[in-house]
């Protein structure tokens, strides 16, 4: 017998989001390895905030939130609003029942400049490799430095003279046409006006010049975990200069390795390794370059690079996943708040994946 077409709102549900919500759902790992990290930054919110006066958004719930808005790849934040108000396995997953009212997309943003401003994205990311070491999961010798493109919220039309004190009146409504033919354009007589520290900037000769920053990372290379991560402004020495920093940093209990590509195999950038005790296995450039035999006749070089070339996975994660291809934000400062976030949940996914498959 067919059944009837019909359908009758129900005033009550018996049923909690968590029973809805499967016990082999690939979320769960995450949402409990992401509610050990904020019982553990706690005290750092409670300095972000009054004793008293009207609550906030919960910095668990909104920093849950931004965690699914990376995972599901959603563009803006009031999409993401849009999907906690009617999707019940968002609204388990930051912790809202199916009754709470949820915020408006303007009070998130303005709630999520304070975390900004306590830099809760390094924080954050910081106690996530620390729940990996607790786990094992890291190596304390063998690492990869790299670094990657991130076009940034502004466009050429944005990039002009520094010292143009009128604009020019546009040709017609809309969209402005702008003709730069003939005109030589450069970081020192142009910036953007829409987000004035971006740079104009290509990593080769086969790539278009874009308003960009640098995110760079230092991934472990025993299972490909970024443990350091920043952003930097698009210059030519910027992601030598930012990989020593991050070398300088690494928790070693004896002498360790770094690996890189062969634009990093410069003369400084090696020699600076050599200084902090690091073993540079820098892949050799053709002609000119500074790795020579007392690094290639070692059988670990050639480890290094096969697991060099995993910080790509990285790269990738971010560009297709985690939003990174080209920011939503303006401003250095908050590009390097949602790269090391982002860093952050990568982590989480692929700690989820490494305990799958040591299961």
């Amino acid at each position: 017998m067919r059944g009837d077409d019909q359908q009758q709102d129900g005033m009550w549900s018996y049923i909690s989001a968590e029973q809805r919500v499967p016990e082999d759902h690939p979320l769960r790992p995450i949402r409990k390895m992401t509610d050990s990290v904020l019982r553990e930054l706690s005290p750092l919110f409670e300095s972000l905030y009054a004793k008293n006066g009207r609550p906030s958004v919960p910095p668990e719930k909104l920093l849950r939130a931004l965690l699914l808005q990376l995972l599901y790849t959603i563009r803006s934040e009031r999409m993401l609003m849009e999907q906690l108000d009617y999707n019940m396995l968002f609204r388990w997953f930051v912790g809202l029942s199916m009754d709470d009212p949820v915020w408006s997309p303007t009070v998130f943003t303005k709630n999520r400049e304070r975390l900004l401003e306590g830099e809760v994205a390094r924080a954050f990311f910081e106690r996530v490799v620390e729940l990996a070491r607790e786990r094992q999961l890291l190596s304390d010798e063998h690492f990869t430095v790299d670094g990657t493109l991130i076009e940034a919220w502004a466009g050429h039309k944005s990039f002009k003279k520094k010292d143009e004190k009128k604009p020019k009146k546009p040709s017609g409504p809309g969209n402005p046409s702008v003709d730069f033919r003939g005109e030589k354009r450069t970081n020192d007589t142009h910036a953007s006006t829409t987000d004035p520290e971006a740079r104009l900037y290509r990593k080769s000769n086969a790539e278009a010049s874009r308003l960009s920053y640098l995110g760079h990372v230092l991934m472990e290379n025993r299972h490909g975990l970024a443990v350091d991560g920043r952003v930097t402004q698009a210059t030519g020495r910027a992601e030598c200069d930012a990989a020593l920093e991050m070398a300088a940093s690494i928790p070693r209990s004896g002498r360790a390795t770094v690996g890189a590509d062969k634009a990093f195999d410069t003369r400084p950038f090696v020699q600076g390794l050599r200084d902090l005790g690091v073993t540079p296995h820098v892949a050799q450039k053709v002609s000119h370059g500074a790795i020579d035999g007392r690094t290639l006749r070692h059988p670990g070089y050639l480890i290094s690079q096969r697991r060099r070339k995993r910080v790509e996975e990285i790269f990738g994660w971010l560009k297709t996943i985690g939003l990174m291809r080209k920011t939503r934000h303006r401003g250095r400062a908050r590009v390097d708040w949602m790269f090391t976030f982002a860093l952050a949940t990568y982590n989480l996914v692929r700690m989820r994946n490494l305990a799958q498959v040591a299961a």
